[in-house]
């Protein structure tokens, strides 16, 4: 049986962990939250150490340091993770719910993100490419 099947996200091992990444990159992606509201709106600017080919962040390693308003998921209670995207992995075992069939660790194929629609790289654009985020609030992507 599959691991992300039998093991809480805590209890997965960070090999584990990390492949439950399917490297959209939507996570990457600029967010505001409406003060009034808590609302999170995505926007299509994406942080600069993204690679809009792979969605894959360049300095991985140390993008917390680089970036300190990046978060590592793994330091944060799995409960607050309500602002990711509705298809990332952590966010759906959290939520009880089966990978996608798209997901790389269901499919096989580490292409079928990309083969699916799933990824920004179609739409995306730098952050330091853009002056008001709120001009780039994607209105079709919770």
């Amino acid at each position: 049986m599959s691991f992300w099947k039998t093991k809480t996200l805590a209890e997965m091992t960070t090999e584990e962990w990390e492949s439950l990444c399917d490297n959209c990159g939507k996570c990457c992606l600029n967010k505001l939250e409406d003060e009034d509201t808590g609302e999170i709106y995505f926007t299509s600017a994406v942080c600069d150490l993204i690679d809009l080919e792979t969605c894959r962040c360049t300095r991985y390693a140390e993008r917390c340091t680089i970036v300190p308003e990046c978060i590592d998921l793994k330091q944060h209670d799995f409960a607050e993770y309500n602002w990711l995207p509705s298809t990332c992995a952590y966010r759906l075992l959290t939520d009880g719910k089966e990978l996608p069939a798209w997901h790389p660790l269901v499919s096989g194929n580490p292409d079928s993100v990309q083969e699916a629609g799933v990824s920004i790289s179609s739409y995306a654009m730098k952050e330091s490419e853009v002056d008001d985020l709120e001009d780039h609030i994607i209105e079709w992507l919770d």
